[in-house]
C-alpha cells in the first residue's frame, strides 16, 4: 500500500512557501524511522527535485516560530563523533493530535513526482475530500494564493488553479466528476498512487459508423492472466447525450448540513502580536480564524522589517478612533488599519525624522534645520501614520 503522511492543515493553507511543503511531506515519510530523517540537504534536493538552495531555504523556514502562532514544526539536532566529525542532523517533525487539529493524508510519493504548487492543490484537495466540502476553483485560489513578490497574499488566477487541476487529472492523481456536486460543483478523488486510464487494443477495423450504436469492439479477456481461457463478451457502448450547464452557475455557500465544525485548538497568537491588537480588541470576536491569522501575519512581517510595536500600536489606536463606522472588520483591518504611512521626505535622512519633525517626540529635527532645505512640520495625527 502507498505510504501516506499527515500533514496538518496549517501547513497547507498557511504562510509557509510552496516548497516547504514538499520538504516537509518528504520528512515525514523519513521521520517513520526509529531513528527519523537522517537525509542530508543533497539527498532532499535530489528526491523533491528542488535545488539545495531551495531545500536549505525550506528547512530554515521550519525551524523557526510560525509568525502568527509561534508554532515550530521542524526540530534538527546536530551530531558529533569524538574526533569532531559530524554525522547527519536527525530531524523531525512536530507531533500532531488528529483529534485536535485538523489535517489531510498526503501521498509521500506525490512530493517527488509533482511540482511544489501541484503538491498543494493536492493536499487541499485530499483536506476538502475528506470533509465532505464540495470547494470551488475561487477557493482553491485562495489556498494557493502569491507568498511571494509583488503579489503577495493575493489569491491565485482561477485559469491557473484550472491548469493545475487539469495537470493533476492527466497525470492520474485525481478524477474530477464534472458539475456533478452541490448546485453544479465538481467532485474530486484524490488517489494514493496515479491512476491510469485503460488503453484500448486496435481491432483494425477502424471506427464504427455514425449510426447511434457507438464504436465497435471486439471481443476481450476478462482478466489478463494467460491461464484463463478466453470468454466471448458482446458489449456495446451507446454514446449519450451531454447534459451540460448553460448559462452562469451560482455557487452560494454550502448549507450547514455539509459544513463541518472545526475540532481543533484555539487560535493563538504570539504575545507581540495581542500587544499591538490592544487597542482594536472589539473588533476581533467577530472574525474568521483565517481573517485573524492574516492580520496577525501582516503585523509580524511589518514587525519583522523594522516597524516598532508601540508605533504600530499607536497607529492602530488612532485609526480606530478617528474612524466613526466600520462595516467590514477585517476588511478594515487588512486595508486601511494596517496600510503603512506614506513615507515624508527627509533632508537628514534619519529613520526617526519624518519631514523635519521626530516622529515620537513631535519636535523639529535638529539635523534638518542645518540643511537649506527645510520641510514644513506635519500635525501630530500624520506622526501616527494616518494615510495621507
Amino acid at each position: 500500500m502507498p505510504q501516506r503522511v499527515r500533514v496538518p492543515l496549517r501547513v497547507i493553507v498557511g504562510s509557509y512557501s510552496d516548497a516547504t511543503v514538499s520538504v516537509y511531506v518528504k520528512i515525514a515519510a523519513l521521520d517513520r524511522r526509529t531513528t527519523g530523517c537522517e537525509a542530508g540537504v543533497s539527498y532532499l534536493a535530489g528526491l523533491v527535485s528542488l535545488a539545495r538552495s531551495t531545500v536549505e531555504r525550506a528547512l530554515t523556514e521550519l525551524m523557526r516560530p510560525d509568525p502568527c502562532d509561534d508554532v515550530v514544526e521542524l526540530t534538527s539536532q546536530r551530531r558529533t563523533r569524538q574526533g569532531g566529525d559530524g554525522w547527519t542532523a536527525v530531524r523531525r517533525i512536530r507531533a500532531t493530535n488528529p483529534q485536535r487539529e485538523h489535517g489531510a493524508w498526503v501521498p509521500s510519493r506525490a512530493a517527488e513526482s509533482l511540482s511544489p504548487r501541484q503538491l498543494r492543490a493536492l493536499a487541499a484537495l485530499s483536506y476538502a475530500t475528506a470533509t465532505g466540502a464540495h470547494v470551488t476553483l475561487a477557493e482553491l485560489a485562495r489556498v494557493l494564493r502569491h507568498r511571494s513578490g509583488k503579489k503577495a497574499g493575493e489569491s491565485l488566477d482561477v485559469r491557473s488553479v484550472r491548469r493545475i487541476l487539469r495537470e493533476l487529472e492527466r497525470l492520474g492523481w485525481i478524477t474530477v466528476e464534472r458539475r456533478a456536486g452541490y448546485r453544479g460543483r465538481h467532485l474530486y478523488t484524490v488517489h494514493d498512487e496515479p491512476v491510469q486510464a485503460a488503453l484500448t487494443a486496435d481491432s483494425g477495423e477502424g471506427s464504427g459508423g455514425d449510426l447511434g450504436e457507438g464504436s465497435l469492439q471486439e471481443d476481450h479477456h476478462q482478466t489478463d492472466s494467460p491461464e484463463d481461457p478466453p470468454t466471448a463478451v458482446s458489449s456495446i457502448r451507446r454514446r449519450r447525450d451531454q447534459v451540460v450547464a448553460r448559462g452562469p452557475v451560482e455557487n452560494p455557500p454550502l448549507p450547514t448540513a455539509f459544513a463541518r465544525p472545526y475540532a481543533g485548538p484555539q487560535l493563538s497568537l504570539a504575545p507581540r502580536i495581542w500587544r499591538v491588537l490592544e487597542p482594536v480588541q472589539p473588533l476581533l470576536p467577530g472574525l474568521s480564524p483565517y481573517v485573524v491569522r492574516a492580520v496577525a501575519r501582516e503585523i509580524g512581517h511589518q514587525l519583522d522589517a523594522g516597524t516598532d510595536s508601540e508605533v504600530l500600536r499607536a497607529r492602530l489606536q488612532f485609526r480606530f478612533a478617528s474612524t466613526e463606522t466600520i462595516r467590514d472588520p477585517g476588511r478594515w483591518l487588512l486595508g486601511a488599519a494596517l496600510l503603512p504611512p506614506k513615507p515624508r521626505p527627509s533632508g537628514c535622512g534619519l529613520a526617526d525624522c519624518h519631514g523635519g519633525v521626530m516622529r515620537f517626540t513631535g519636535a523639529p529635527c535638529k539635523a534638518c534645520a542645518e540643511l537649506a532645505d527645510i520641510h514644513p512640520p506635519y500635525p501630530p495625527a500624520e506622526l501616527l501614520g494616518r494615510p495621507g
